[in-house]
């Protein structure tokens, strides 16, 4: 019996154009009608969380920032979990000496140092993946995704670092550099306190060890009284490994890494598939026959 339906966002939830289709909106509908939790579990912030859903006429709790905070339908904050002021200024040096492009994520928002440099980066990783299309639609489309998730761009990070009540939830950095990004991964592991993932390809993801969408994904069914066993999750990629690992219903999207397929119960088609409707419809029929 599922009571808890766990959804990861870009790639899963979200179809290319990072919207919630039709058909996934139903889909989550139809498992609230029958009295089934849907909680969104992503790297996001909660301000870019909320910017997708609004759109949808969905009110849902979300884990935020990869397990950095929980929070409830009305956004109130239940759980939070960063790094301090010291941790963050030593993967700072890291990120810097390399010479990559990297987003602070915190309780006071999100914020960059290069504005410029964090716009190419997008448009290098989309002209990429989507080589066929032109150039300049796509920075004007990485342009306005810079302005959603509301990016504030600040000379320094010193301010921060230093303010007795630092809380740094997630760095975010990006580099069409493979090895340049497994070699910072190797640095910042030598730096005590870390949890270092990934999202994509072209990014690393670090938070506080403890920030892991399996750990506060397993406080939130705590909290409702209802057991992983009980819980359904999707994903695909790595930084939704530790919920996947962790539920009695995993389901990878079409979409996944190969190693998120292998560690699965389950498959469901890609996110521009309405995967997770499927997943979810799936489920629900096979909760009836079951009765």
């Amino acid at each position: 019996m599922i009571k808890c339906i766990a959804s990861d966002m870009d790639g899963t939830l979200l179809n290319a154009r990072q919207e919630v289709s039709e058909e996934n909106i139903r889909a989550i509908q139809a498992a609230q009608e029958k009295g089934i939790d849907f909680v969104v579990v992503t790297g996001r912030a909660y301000n870019e969380v909320r910017y997708v859903l609004d759109k949808t006429g969905l009110t849902l709790p979300a884990v935020c920032v990869n397990g950095g905070e929980i929070r409830d339908k009305e956004g109130k904050v239940s759980y939070s979990v960063g790094l301090d002021g010291p941790t963050a200024a030593k993967v700072t040096s890291v990120f810097e000496e390399m010479n990559i492009y990297f987003e602070l994520y915190t309780e006071g928002g999100t914020y960059t140092t290069d504005y410029e440099k964090g716009i190419q980066v997008l448009v290098d990783i989309y002209h990429t993946a989507n080589p066929s299309q032109d150039v300049e639609k796509i920075r004007e489309s990485a342009d306005e995704r810079f302005h959603q998730r509301l990016i504030h761009v600040i000379d320094d990070f010193e301010r921060i670092f230093e303010a007795a009540d630092c809380h740094v939830y997630k760095f975010l950095a990006f580099s069409m550099d493979e090895e340049v990004l497994m070699e910072v991964s190797e640095r910042l592991k030598e730096i005590s306190g870390l949890e270092v993932t990934s999202s994509g390809r072209n990014n690393l993801e670090v938070m506080h060890y403890e920030a892991l969408k399996g750990k506060a994904l397993q406080k939130y069914v705590e909290q409702k009284g209802i057991s992983l066993e009980e819980t359904m999750a999707l994903g695909d990629n790595y930084n939704d490994l530790s919920m996947l690992k962790i539920v009695g219903h995993s389901v990878a999207m079409g979409n996944s890494e190969q190693e998120i397929k292998d560690i699965c119960k389950y498959e469901t088609a890609t996110n521009d598939e309405d995967g997770v409707a499927k997943a979810i419809m799936k489920a629900l029929g096979q909760m009836e026959t079951s009765q």
